[in-house]
C-alpha cells in the first residue's frame, strides 16, 4: 500500500522541550480529543481511536563496522475506517 505523508517535521530540540512536546501528546490521547501538528504554515489534525496500535521502535542506522544514527520511534496506527488497532507482542514498559 502506497504511503502519502501528511506532515513532517525535524528539528533539534532539548530533551526538556520534546518531553513538554509529548506531555502534550499525552495530554490529548488521556483526553480524547484530536491531535493537531504544526509547523509554519503546515498543519494536520487527527483523532486516534480509543486503542489504537501504539508501536515502539529503537533503531541504530549505518554501517555495521562504524558508528551510526540511533533513534527511537513512537507510533500510532489505526485504520482510517475507524478499526481499533489488533497487534499484540506483549506489555510495553520504560524503565
Amino acid at each position: 500500500m502506497p504511503e502519502e505523508v501528511l506532515f513532517e517535521s525535524e528539528s533539534d530540540q532539548t530533551r526538556e522541550e520534546i518531553a513538554s512536546y509529548l506531555r502534550s501528546v499525552a495530554d490529548k490521547l488521556e483526553q480524547g480529543t484530536a491531535i493537531t501538528l504544526k509547523s509554519g504554515s503546515n498543519s494536520v489534525t487527527m483523532e486516534p481511536p480509543s486503542r489504537p496500535t501504539f508501536e515502539v521502535k529503537a533503531e541504530r542506522e549505518g554501517p555495521t563496522d562504524s558508528p551510526g544514527e540511533l533513534s527511537i520511534e513512537f507510533e500510532l496506527e489505526w485504520d482510517e475506517n475507524g478499526g481499533q488497532g489488533n497487534s499484540e507482542s506483549g506489555q510495553l514498559e520504560i524503565e
